[in-house]
């Protein structure tokens, strides 16, 4: 059973990281650990994205790294220690433009104290969150042209024939800190909920509802796709819902198709059954439901309802027998 963590405790073998930062041992108690999510291969508000080999990278540099505010960096400004990180596909996402979505997500710790209690109150309601990273790439390609979009004389949030351009940043050599920020330039970057087993390489991957929309554009990318168990299962789910609608759907135009079939005989009665076939079975749901309704007013025009009671001139017959009714 997978259970929340909700007081910051260790995940299971993550002391054993943790301490490898410290200069005594720390026990469970000690310290306060918490999942943030540091960049990904989205596009963002600068019009940047890191590659997926910019993240694998990244997961090895920001291991060990400290966290700050507002990226000054300042000793008094430390926060937290990153002491796991890694990257990882979040399975049925995709990024603003089509392609599956990847994260850049690390396990902190900070220790326990009267000066903390502050910051992790801040972090468990959910006020302090947002993070942005610090760090160097070595490429800065343009992503209509491929060069170095420094001199390649495209603009970052132009639209070039369509496509929009943005600096792809590729080739990390540095990751110096990460900070909380109030707006991160990478939308998603924060702090995330942790939840305990299905852990890699140290870091939880929560539980995820399947986004069905990204599936339906993986689908219709006109390329090959592979897809996950939750993603597979989703599909069987809208697979059986949709041959559920079609049974109904099939139903009630049979259901039209006769009662179409059947006026005709009163208001068309030249009309030839095999032409009146060959026409309904033509016809979509909506066109029967318009050709039944004119029918009908024809049939009303043809043979006008009566009250079963009503006698000759709208007046009652004093003569009948309710009782027999």
């Amino acid at each position: 059973m997978i259970v929340e963590k909700v007081n910051g405790a260790p995940l299971e073998g993550e002391l054993e990281l943790i301490n490898k930062y410290t200069r005594r041992p720390l026990g469970n108690d000690d310290v306060y650990t918490f999942s943030v999510v540091l960049c990904d291969n989205d596009i963002d508000r600068d019009y940047e994205r890191f590659s997926d080999e910019a993240l694998e990278s990244l997961s090895r540099l920001y291991i060990g790294v400290t966290g700050i505010t507002d990226h000054e960096p300042k000793t008094g400004n430390q926060s937290a220690r990153i002491f796991s990180c890694a990257a990882e596909q979040v399975n049925g996402r995709l990024t603003s433009d089509g392609k599956p979505y990847k994260r850049l997500c690390a396990r902190a710790y900070m220790p326990r104290s009267v000066k903390n209690n502050e910051l992790i109150l801040a972090l468990d309601s959910g006020i302090k969150k947002e993070v942005s990273i610090g760090c160097a790439v070595k490429k800065r390609s343009c992503s209509v042209c491929g060069e170095d979009i420094s001199i390649c004389g495209h603009i970052k949030g132009r639209k070039y024939g369509g496509s929009l351009c943005f600096a792809v940043l590729d080739e990390p050599s540095d990751a110096y800190e990460w900070s909380f920020v109030a707006v991160p330039a990478q939308k998603q970057a924060g702090v995330i909920k942790c939840y305990e087993g299905n852990r890699k390489n140290g870091i939880d991957i929560m539980r995820r509802e399947v986004n069905k929309t990204d599936i339906e554009k993986k689908l219709f990318a006109g390329e090959e796709q592979s897809f996950s168990g939750e993603e597979i299962r989703a599909l069987a789910e809208k697979f059986r819902a949709l041959e559920r609608k079609a049974a109904e759907g099939e139903f009630y135009r049979d259901s039209l198709i006769k009662e179409v079939r059947g006026l005709s005989a009163l208001v068309l009665p030249e009309l030839s059954t095999d032409t009146l076939a060959h026409i309904t079975e033509e016809l979509s749901v909506r066109q029967l439901s318009e050709l039944k309704k004119c029918f009908e007013q024809r049939a009303e025009e043809l043979l006008p309802m009566k009250p079963q009671l009503a006698a000759a001139g709208g007046r009652k017959n004093s003569n009948t027998d309710y009782n027999n009714i």
